[in-house]
C-alpha cells in the first residue's frame, strides 16, 4: 500500500494556492503566477512581459497582496494589504502591482510577494467560511456569503444583504452548494492537517464545485472542540424541542416556536448566552411566574403554571405558544382561540423578522384607534366578520379595565412599587446576616418590584400603541409623537440632567445602584466604577436640555374625544394624554425602583461569596437558587456555592460553544440554519454621522455607540454626549428606544446579530432614522 502524501505546507497565500492546486478534487484554484518584490525591483518590465504572456492574461485580472506572515496561524492581518480588481493593460497592470508593494509599508522586505490571477466571470455567491466557530472551537462550519458578482462584498464589509449559515459538521448541509463548499472544507482540512481553516470561496454560475480563492489557518480563541461529544448536546435540544411542540391540553395552538426576542425578550436582557446566575435570576424574578401572574391580573389567559423561558443547555429562549396563549383576552377560549393561536405562530414563522415586533406586528393584545382596521386582515386567514367583531369587543373591555380613568389596574401597581422602597431600606437596616438580606431583597423584588413593573409594562406598551395608532388614522404625525415622547420626563431623562447639576456624591446616592447588565454580578454598579461610566468635567459644562412643548390643538382635542366616543374607551382626551405621560413614565420609574433591589442583593451576594473565598466571577456561575436553599437550611454554605458555582462552569462552558437560530421553528435547524434577515427598528426622525465606538471607548462624544442590547443600564452613555447608537437586541418598546425618542436622539434598535457585526466592523457610520438607513462610510 502507498504511502500516504504528505500534508501541504501552508506558505504565503500565493504559495499555498499553487500547492493546493494540484491535488484539489473538491474545489479549483484559478491560474496563477507570483513574484517577490525583490524581482519586481529588479526587473520590472521583466514580471510585466512573464505576466502578459500567461495564456490566460488577455482579460482582466487581479492582483492580489502575498506577504510573509499575512495567513500565518498566529495572525492573518485579513484585510491589511491591497488587493486590485479589473486590471487590464499593461500601464494598469504596472501601476496595480506598485500599489499592492506599497501597502506593504516603507521598508517591506523583498521576500513579500504578490498574486496574480485572471478575474473572476459569472460569480454567483461568494464569501469566507471558516471550518470552526472562532470564539469557542466549536464544530460549525461558519459561512458568510453574498450573492452577486462581487467577491469582495463580505471580506471587505460593503454587503448589506450577506447571508450568515451556520452547519453543524457532523451532519451534512441540506443544500447543494453549502454541501459542497462542506465537501472542499473537508478535504483542505485533511489536505493542509488542521481542523481549523479561513476559507475564501467563489461559485460561479452552472458550476457545482466552488474555486477556493484562499486558505490560511483560522486563530482560535480556544481549542477545537470533538464534533461527536458536541453534536451529543444538539441532539438533547432537537429532542426537547420536537417534545415541547406537540399539542398540549391546556394551550391552544397545535404546535409552538421558539424565539430569543419575543415577548420578554431575553436577547436584550440578559444576552443569548448569560452566565448561570444572570439566567436564573430572570427565571425566578420574571420568566417562571411572575409575568404570567401579571397577565391573568390584566385579563388575559391564564397561564400561571407555565414558565415562558426555557433554557436549552443554557440559551434562553421563549416559548412563544406559551406567550401568544398569554396574550388572549380570558374570554376567547375554544376553536377560535386554538386558530387565532395558530394563526399567529404560521405568520410569524413565515416572516421571523418579526420576531422583536410581535405585539406590534403579529398579536392582537389591546385595543387601539386603529384596530378596527388592522383586524380586519384576520379575514384573509379565514376568520369570521362575528369573530373579528368578538375579538374586538374583548380587547376593548381589557383596555378599559387596564386603562380605565378611574379603576385603571396601572395605578394599583404604580402603589405597589412605591412600597418596594419602603421594604427594601427596612431589610437593609435590620439586623439580619447577608444571606438572609439577599433572600429577602429578591423576594421582595418579585412581588413589589417585577410583578407591579410588569403590570406597568403592559400599561407602557398600550401608551405606545395608543400613539402609533393615532398616527396611523391621521390625528397625530411622527413628529408630534416624537416631541410628545421628548417631553415625557422619565427618571432616565432626569438622570441626563442630574449628572451636570448635582454633586458626584448626590447623584452617585441616587443613580449608583444602576449597571449595564441588570441581571449581572459581573456588571459594575455607577457607584462602583463612576470615572467607567462619566466624565464629570464635561457633565458639568454641558447646557441643560431643553425639553420640546407639545400641545394638541383645538381642533385634534375634539377628533380624539370624538374617536374615544366612537370607540368605546373610557375616558377623555385630557384622561387620555395623561395615562400615556404617566405610563411611559411609570414604566421606567418602576424599573429604577426594582432594580435598585435586585443591583442590591447582587453586591451582597458577591460580597457574602468573597468572605467565602469565592470571586465575583466563581458567584456568576452560581445558580440562584441556591440563595433559598441555604436560607431555608442547614447546609455547609462554602461546599454548597463550590458545587453550584463547579456545575454552573461545566454548564456555561457548553452553553458558550452552541449556535442556535434567534427563531426556532423546526428541530432541525439546531443543525443547519441561515441566520434570517432583521428589520431594524429606527427610532426618531434624525440623522447622525460619527466614528463607531463601543461602551468600553474611553471618548464616546460624537460617536454612534455600538451596544449589544437594549438594557437600562447603558443610560450612562446618555450624558458622554454621543450622536447615536445601535443595539444587536430591543424592540421598539424597549427601554433605550423610549430613551432615544426622548432626547431625539437617532438610534437603530435590536438591529440583530448580521447587521450589527456587519456595522460594528466600520469605522464611520451615516445613522439616517428617517429614512430607515445605515450607511457604512468608512
Amino acid at each position: 500500500m502507498a504511502d500516504p502524501a504528505p500534508p501541504v505546507a501552508f506558505g504565503t497565500k500565493a504559495e499555498t494556492l499553487e500547492r493546493l492546486a494540484p491535488r484539489l478534487r473538491h474545489g479549483r484554484v484559478l491560474p496563477l503566477l507570483h513574484f517577490s518584490v525583490t524581482a519586481w525591483r529588479r526587473g520590472a518590465e521583466a514580471v510585466l512581459d512573464a505576466i502578459l504572456a500567461m495564456p490566460w492574461a488577455d482579460g482582466a485580472l487581479i492582483i492580489r497582496s502575498s506577504a510573509l506572515g499575512e495567513d500565518g496561524a498566529e495572525a492573518s492581518m485579513a484585510g491589511r494589504y491591497a488587493s486590485v480588481a479589473d486590471v487590464c493593460g499593461r500601464a494598469a497592470l504596472a501601476q496595480a502591482i506598485r500599489r499592492v508593494i506599497a501597502s506593504y509599508g516603507r521598508g517591506c522586505g523583498g521576500r513579500h510577494r504578490v498574486l496574480v490571477q485572471p478575474m473572476l466571470a459569472g460569480v454567483a455567491l461568494s464569501g469566507v467560511a471558516f471550518t470552526r466557530e472562532p470564539s469557542s472551537g466549536a464544530p460549525y462550519l461558519v459561512v458568510n456569503a453574498h450573492r452577486g458578482a462581487d467577491t469582495a462584498a463580505v471580506t471587505g464589509g460593503a454587503g448589506t444583504d450577506l447571508l450568515t449559515q451556520y452547519c453543524h459538521l457532523s451532519r451534512r448541509p441540506k443544500e447543494p452548494w453549502l454541501a459542497a463548499l462542506r465537501d472542499l472544507a473537508e478535504e483542505l482540512e485533511g489536505l493542509l492537517g488542521t481542523p481549523a481553516l479561513d476559507i475564501e470561496f467563489a461559485f460561479l454560475a452552472g458550476e457545482a464545485q466552488p474555486v477556493l480563492l484562499q486558505a490560511r489557518p483560522l486563530v482560535l480563541a480556544q481549542p477545537p472542540l470533538d464534533a461527536e461529544a458536541h453534536a451529543a448536546h444538539l441532539a438533547l435540544i432537537e429532542q426537547k424541542i420536537r417534545l415541547g411542540s406537540r399539542p398540549h391540553p391546556y394551550l391552544h395552538g397545535p404546535r409552538t416556536v421558539y424565539g430569543v426576542m419575543p415577548d420578554w425578550n431575553p436577547a436584550e436582557i440578559i444576552g443569548v448566552r448569560p452566565r448561570p446566575l444572570a439566567l436564573s435570576l430572570y427565571r425566578a424574578l420574571v420568566t417562571d411566574s411572575i409575568w404570567a401572574y401579571q397577565r391573568h391580573n390584566y385579563g388575559y389567559h391564564n397561564l400561571r403554571s407555565f414558565p415562558l423561558l426555557l433554557a436549552f443547555h443554557g440559551l434562553p429562549y421563549v416559548d412563544v405558544r406559551v406567550s401568544f396563549n398569554s396574550f388572549l383576552p380570558a374570554d376567547i377560549d375554544g376553536d377560535f382561540a386554538d386558530r387565532l393561536v395558530a394563526h399567529y405562530i404560521d405568520r410569524l414563522a413565515a416572516t421571523p423578522a418579526l420576531h422583536d415586533k410581535v405585539e406590534f406586528e403579529i398579536v392582537f393584545s389591546c385595543y387601539t384607534f386603529d384596530l378596527p382596521q388592522r383586524i380586519a386582515a384576520l379575514a384573509e386567514a379565514g376568520f369570521s366578520g362575528e369573530e373579528r367583531a368578538r375579538l374586538t369587543d374583548s380587547l376593548r373591555r381589557l383596555t378599559n379595565r387596564i386603562i380605565g380613568r378611574d379603576t385603571g389596574l396601572w395605578r394599583a401597581d404604580s402603589a405597589r412599587i412605591e412600597e418596594l422602597e419602603r421594604r427594601r431600606a427596612a431589610i437593609l437596616g435590620a439586623d439580619l446576616d447577608p444571606l438572609s438580606r439577599v433572600y429577602w431583597l429578591l423576594e421582595d423584588c418579585k412581588r413589589y418590584g417585577t410583578l407591579p413593573f410588569a403590570g406597568l409594562a403592559r400599561a407602557g406598551f398600550i401608551a405606545n400603541q395608543t400613539l402609533r395608532s393615532l398616527v396611523a388614522i391621521g390625528v397625530l404625525t411622527e413628529a408630534e409623537v416624537a416631541q410628545f415622547m421628548a417631553g415625557v420626563e422619565t427618571v432616565s431623562g432626569r438622570m441626563a440632567e442630574d449628572v451636570a447639576r448635582l454633586g458626584r456624591g448626590d447623584f452617585l446616592a441616587r443613580y449608583g445602584h444602576l449597571r449595564p447588565g441588570t441581571y449581572d454580578i459581573l456588571s459594575p454598579r455607577y457607584d462602583e466604577a463612576p470615572d467607567r461610566y462619566f466624565t464629570w468635567e464635561e457633565a458639568a459644562t454641558a447646557p441643560p436640555r431643553d425639553r420640546p412643548r407639545f400641545a394638541l390643538t383645538l381642533e385634534q382635542m375634539r377628533r380624539v374625544n370624538a374617536l374615544l366616543a366612537e370607540h368605546g374607551l373610557e375616558h377623555d382626551v385630557v384622561g387620555l394624554f395623561g395615562f400615556l405621560e404617566a405610563a411611559i413614565r411609570g414604566r421606567e420609574e418602576a424599573k429604577f425602583v426594582f432594580s435598585r433591589s435586585l443591583s442590591d442583593a447582587l453586591s451582597l451576594l458577591r460580597d457574602y461569596g468573597a468572605t467565602l473565598g469565592f470571586s465575583a466571577e466563581d458567584m456568576a456561575h452560581a445558580d440562584a437558587a441556591l440563595v433559598t436553599e441555604l436560607y431555608a437550611g442547614s447546609a455547609d454554605p462554602r461546599a454548597a456555592l463550590a458545587e453550584s458555582i463547579a456545575a454552573g462552569r461545566a454548564r456555561h462552558a457548553v452553553t458558550r460553544s452552541l449556535v442556535l437560530p434567534p427563531l426556532l421553528t423546526d428541530p432541525g435547524a439546531v443543525w443547519d440554519f441561515a441566520l434570517p434577515p432583521t428589520e431594524p427598528n429606527y427610532v426618531t426622525q434624525g440623522r447622525a454621522i460619527g466614528r463607531v465606538a463601543t461602551a468600553e471607548s474611553r471618548d464616546l462624544a460624537g460617536a454612534i455607540v455600538m451596544i449589544p442590547s437594549a438594557d437600562p443600564g447603558f443610560d450612562w452613555i446618555f450624558s458622554r454626549g454621543i450622536a447615536g447608537f445601535v443595539t444587536a437586541y430591543g424592540g421598539v418598546n424597549s427601554h433605550m428606544a423610549i430613551r432615544a425618542a426622548e432626547l431625539g436622539l437617532p438610534a437603530v434598535v435590536g438591529a440583530g446579530e448580521a447587521l450589527f457585526a456587519h456595522w460594528s466592523q466600520a469605522r464611520l457610520l451615516e445613522v439616517d432614522t428617517g429614512n430607515r438607513q445605515v450607511r457604512v462610510l468608512r
